[in-house]
């Protein structure tokens, strides 16, 4: 059973790549070929000339090293706070907080549309990242493994004189690595694959990123199957190599948090 969901979970990523060396008649045939009758490259070239592919690329980059950063910094900063200090209304507060994961995201386009339109950032690339810097979820995730640290290695170090900001950076933070690894590849993943966002903030082929780069290559009535299929194809690599390096801590970050929720 595990082989047989490791096969679907991998074919449809197989199937991408092998349509993007068919021709356009070989990608629309019915029945459907598996191989390629010759595989042949054009879509890949064909791809980075439609598309200023490499800027939208680095677009996709930034979007998701704001967004990855701004989550592991804000979110670590308000997790410990919750976890570890004591001040009044802190539990209705982090339940009144943790009720953002009940609305759905949609619902939270128009005001934060409106929100950078009044900055003056439609069609620029912090428009892609600002909103998500920030999450619920992540002062959960992050939560969670901060309270399953004793207490006593908080007092020994205010015994040695070090303040709240040193213990939170010297002491803390290191010891909670697997959720920060699981929270910067979730985030990332999120952040690289977003579409709706990307679409509502930005018209400009230049301040996109890769993912709502790609629906321009979408015809109303006629779609280039392997020129989209290879630039799906190249724009998931990052990703897939950034798991690959990571699974570890991604694996081993969401069994902690689930254990200690």
């Amino acid at each position: 059973m595990l082989c047989l969901g490791a096969v679907i979970m991998v074919f449809p990523f197989v199937w991408q790549v092998l349509t993007a060396y068919k021709t356009m008649p070989e990608s629309v045939q019915v029945p459907p070929s598996f191989l390629p009758e010759s595989w042949r490259g054009d879509a890949f070239r064909e791809v980075f000339s439609a598309l200023p592919f490499l800027e939208m690329l680095g677009n996709s980059l930034l979007n998701t090293l704001g967004r990855t950063l701004g989550q592991l910094v804000f979110c670590s900063l308000a997790a410990y706070a919750f976890a570890r200090m004591q001040f009044r209304g802190k539990n209705v507060l982090f339940a009144i907080f943790l009720s953002v994961l009940m609305v759905p995201a949609q619902l939270l386009i128009l005001p934060q549309h409106q929100i950078i339109q009044e900055m003056g950032l439609l069609n620029s690339v912090p428009a892609l990242f600002l909103p998500g810097m920030f999450s619920a979820f992540g002062v959960f995730l992050l939560r969670q493994f901060f309270m399953s640290l004793p207490k006593e290695l908080e007092e020994a170090a205010r015994i040695d004189g070090a303040g709240s900001l040193r213990i939170f950076w010297s002491v803390m933070l290191p010891l909670v690595r697997p959720a920060l690894a699981a929270l910067a590849v979730i985030t990332s993943m999120w952040s690289w694959n977003d579409l709706l966002w990307p679409l509502v903030v930005n018209t400009d082929p230049e301040a996109m990123p890769i993912s709502a780069g790609l629906t321009s290559l979408e015809g109303q009535f006629l779609t280039n199957y392997p020129v989209l299929m290879a630039g799906s194809a190249v724009a998931s690599l990052p990703m897939l190599i950034l798991y690959l390096l990571l699974q570890r801590h991604f694996v081993q970050g969401i069994a902690l948090s689930g254990s200690k929720a």
